[in-house]
């Protein structure tokens, strides 16, 4: 984990978080964690998340076996995954795994299949955040290129 620091009035963020930290913080666990690397965090403002796209994935015995394609409410998850790690980490040190109860998707687009091999970047960056709510607008994007967009909108609950 990097520990590269700013200070935002009393907000500190990092410049980034690895998979160990990201675990810390979210309550989800493989087959069903999305994301596995967060940086350039600006607070709760701003982050991009990595997924390394890899076809030993449990949905791709599926979807589908001879044309491997990663579903697409799977990319807005792990924008959604991305986007709450963010705000549970701007909590503070003391941060604990909290309930993320989606509330939101809008204007959801996919551009072109994601596959194995891909690595999967989810760029978000804040709209609004009301008490314990927030919504983001998210790319996926895959060597630069967007593959997939929406707004995403969710609550965090204390477990």
């Amino acid at each position: 984990m990097t520990e590269e620091t700013k200070t935002e009035g009393e907000v500190k963020s990092l410049a980034a978080i690895d998979i160990q930290k990201i675990l810390v913080l979210l309550p989800h666990r493989y087959p069903f964690l999305l994301v596995d690397k967060i940086e350039q965090i600006d607070a709760d403002l701003s982050c991009v998340g990595t997924k390394n796209v890899t076809a030993n994935e449990p949905h791709f015995q599926g979807h589908f076996p001879d044309n491997p394609v990663m579903p697409g409410v799977l990319i807005i998850e792990g924008m959604a995954q991305t986007a709450g790690a963010i705000c549970i980490l701007n909590k503070g040190a003391d941060a604990k795994p909290s309930l993320v109860y989606f509330m939101t998707i809008d204007e959801a687009k996919f551009r072109r299949p994601v596959r194995p091999g891909d690595v999967l970047e989810y760029h978000m960056t804040r709209l609004n955040k009301r008490r314990n709510m927030w919504w983001y607008k998210g790319e996926a994007k895959v060597n630069g290129e967007i593959v997939a967009e929406a707004k995403v909108g969710a609550m965090i609950a204390e477990e």
